[in-house]
């Protein structure tokens, strides 16, 4: 590249880099498109609406309908926000939180009343119309297909014309599919029916085509689709047909996904509710953000020097392309979101550190720094897919297979391994080359590689080993001794196992900073756990606490205490038992896909390192940082909800990324050495090289997670403490324990025993 050529792009780079600033900080449009200000916050940061609903009838309804019920709608208030909450409230009701709407009666029209689904024959058993057909106006002036039921639901329910309800449909997708006879794309929704709704549909089908009619699907009061029977359906999958677009066949899908409920349920009553937490969430988690940032940067151009001040402006650009694309993907964004966010910028250097100590390898063989950057991308770059792949692996299953905020997280974490990668392999490479072409061409300015001092790692293998299961076994203790005292194994949070929710009217308006200053201290008093949640109804003194499971004693004591020291009216005091926000299903989901992800990761390794072993080794390390998390919450009695499994997730992401790093060199290492060194030589040596960048990239990951810990709110600080400890053990099980495993594999397997 020529030095004019360089010029010209350094100031391209630069004015799109204040540019793409400029959208991220103030939009664009009247809209503010683009900008921090716009993206969709979760209900800790925003609100929401909240719903309540009543299931019909006099009996109690069966827990399993229930459950069934809890987690269909949560996959329907999905399409809204997936940090959407579904939970039960006393034993017939179910809460629907929904973050980042204000109109709780277009939320309401949008939602319908779940259970109310009917497929509708066009003629009853005398040949009579249930149904009339005609044209007519929509709202928006179009001339369209009406259609108008003749008879009441009930006398279609007594002459057998309703040949299927909600709860006959297995499922509901919306799917596109190539038209066979005209050859062009045509969008539809597949159904999947129960048995017993696939015997009693071939049956209205077999009526239906032979006289040429429709079966229509009815719900809420009102036609949503009324397709003609164009064959007799026996195997329970039909296809409706004649969807305009795709949203539209989505549209359909999902409206009989909830009128597929087992139970009906009413509308008891909906509000529109402020911020579970306040300002000074935001404003603690952005000052977190910008002292991590800036410790990063320092660290960077301090330890690199010129290729770290070139990471830097990468990792500018990466931070303005987050913000802009959470935005134009309408990703919900959580407390924990933030936090996710601000401890992605610490590893979206991880890639770079990889390139540079390449690169200052390559300038102490003699090379010049030109041959050094090209080589040095060259050669990182598999450690870099391989530990990314992995990566993106676990967040494309959880995003496939998860739900709630497991759906969340996956979304933020593709995204931030996406522009990773981008900014490291593209950004900084052309920062490089701009800045070598311009003039900076000395190897000082690079920094040149010392000779590697080898440490024999593998010699105390028995020690790590006895390390790390030492703390493991003293984890199953503490929780064994902390289910027998009554306490439960782990602190469990609302999320997980429930409590009360408490409803009360102030005498006078206060913030939610207040409250929770004010009038939380008092609740913690009495619960003993600082696990307590608050939310304001908009317009209203109104107040909904949740805490744990509380007693008749302690209700009374909180309904006192609250008369007592803020004046509260103990008859506009109501509590109700709700249950867990993460419900089994929810739980369920979330470890089928982390098994279904952990296996793909084995397969991946296997296939891309030619040795199962590879990849056994890293999940067993894997398992290992799981363990010992696991027993830092026991021991610490750090609160477990929903950050908890955002927190194992990234522990998991973040190690998985190191142990690949050491893996990858062993494999390079192995081809260059052959058989003039041992293999103990070999993972030595490897783990040796790669030390520098496991312990950089665990030090500007720890200054994002430290700034969290000392600056955020207590919830930050739940998810940052146990952040911290994984980042340690993620660091030691690779450097330690990885290799190690992967060494007594392989020697087993190929050993001379082995061999015989």
């Amino acid at each position: 590249m020529k030095k004019n050529r360089a010029i010209i792009s350094l100031l391209v780079f630069v004015l799109a880099l204040v540019g793409l600033g400029y959208v991220a900080v103030f939009g664009v449009g009247a809209d503010k498109s683009g900008s921090a200000s716009s993206i969709k916050l979760g209900l800790d940061l925003a609100g929401g609406v909240s719903i309540t609903y009543q299931v019909v009838g006099d009996e109690e309804p069966d827990k399993e309908d229930m459950s069934d019920t809890i987690y269909k709608l949560q996959q329907r208030v999905e399409a809204y926000s997936t940090e959407a909450q579904v939970y039960q409230e006393g034993d017939d009701r179910i809460n629907i939180e929904i973050p980042g709407v204000s109109d709780a009666n277009a939320i309401l029209e949008e939602l319908g009343q779940p259970g109310t689904l009917y497929f509708i024959a066009q003629t009853d058993s005398e040949g009579n119309e249930n149904y009339i057909s005609g044209y007519g106006i929509d709202a928006d002036g179009n001339l369209v297909m009406q259609h108008e039921l003749t008879k009441s639901i009930e006398e279609l329910q007594a002459n057998g014309s309703i040949v299927l309800t909600g709860t006959d449909v297995a499922s509901a997708q919306a799917r596109s599919q190539q038209d066979e006879l005209l050859n062009n794309i045509q969008y539809v929704v597949q159904l999947t029916l129960t048995d017993a709704g696939a015997e009693a549909f071939a049956k209205a089908t077999e009526k239906a085509y032979a006289a040429g009619e429709s079966i229509a699907v009815y719900y809420d009061g009102k036609f949503i689709s009324v397709p003609n029977v164009q064959a007799v359906i026996t195997d329970g999958n039909a296809v409706i047909t004649g969807q305009s677009s795709f949203e539209e066949a989505d549209r359909i899908a999902s409206t009989i996904r909830i009128g597929g409920l087992k139970l009906e349920l009413q509308e008891l009553r909906s509000n529109v509710v402020g911020a579970q937490l306040g300002s000074d969430a935001i404003r603690t988690s952005l000052l977190a953000a910008a002292v991590g940032f800036a410790l990063v940067v320092l660290f960077m151009i301090v330890i690199y020097y010129v290729p770290g001040f070139a990471a830097c402006l990468a990792l500018c650009l990466y931070t303005e392309l987050i913000v802009i694309l959470l935005d134009a993907f309408e990703i919900t964004l959580t407390l924990p979101g933030i936090a996710g966010i601000i401890l992605s910028i610490g590893m979206a250097v991880d890639a770079n550190v990889i390139i540079f100590a390449r690169i200052r390898e390559e300038l102490a063989t003699g090379k010049t720094v030109q041959s050094a950057i090209k080589i040095g991308f060259s050669k990182a770059f598999s450690a870099i897919l391989d530990g990314n792949v992995t990566t993106m692996i676990a967040a494309v299953v959880l995003l496939i297979k998860g739900t709630g905020t497991i759906k969340g997280f996956a979304q933020t974490l593709l995204l931030g391994i996406v522009l990773s990668m981008f900014t490291a392999l593209v950004i900084t490479k052309f920062l490089l080359n701009v800045l070598h072409a311009i003039g900076v061409q000395s190897p000082k300015a690079y920094g040149v590689a010392k000779e590697t001092k080898v440490s024999p790692i593998l010699a105390k293998k028995k020690l790590f080993f006895a390390l790390s299961t030492v703390v493991i076994i003293g984890g199953f203790v503490v929780m064994g001794v902390n289910q027998a005292s009554g306490n439960g194994a782990l602190n469990y949070s609302l999320e997980f196992v429930g409590g009360t929710s408490t409803t009360l009217t102030l005498p006078s308006d206060m913030t939610i900073e207040e409250i929770d200053a004010q009038v939380v201290p008092h609740i913690e008093g009495i619960t003993g756990d600082g696990n307590v949640q608050t939310t304001k109804v908009a317009g209203t003194n109104q107040v909904i606490i949740k805490t744990r499971t509380l007693n008749v004693e302690e209700r009374e004591e909180f309904s006192n205490v609250m008369a007592t020291n803020f004046g509260v009216e103990e008859s506009t005091i109501t509590a109700e038992t709700i249950s867990a926000t993460v419900s089994a299903e929810m739980q369920s989901d979330a470890i089928i896909a982390i098994i279904i992800a952990t296996i793909c990761m084995l397969v991946y390794i296997w296939l891309r390192f030619s040795d199962i072993r590879f990849g056994a080794s890293a999940v067993i390390a894997l398992m290992h940082d799981i363990l010992v998390v696991l027993a830092f919450y026991a021991v610490a009695r750090v609160s477990v909800g929903n950050t908890f499994i955002a927190c194992m997730l990234t522990i998991v992401g973040y190690s998985i990324n190191a142990t690949i790093v050491i893996f990858d060199r062993i494999r390079e290492n192995m081809k260059e050495m052959g058989r003039k060194e041992s293999l103990e030589d070999v993972v030595n040596k490897s783990i040796s090289q790669t030390l520098s960048r496991s312990v950089f990239t665990s030090l500007t990951t720890f200054f994002m997670v430290a700034a969290l810990e000392v600056f955020g709110v207590s919830s930050i600080k739940e998810f940052a403490l146990p952040l911290i400890a994984g980042i340690i053990c993620g660091t030691y099980s690779s450097i330690c324990l990885a290799s190690a495993f992967w060494y007594l594999l392989r020697t087993k397997v190929n050993g001379k025993k082995a061999t015989k």
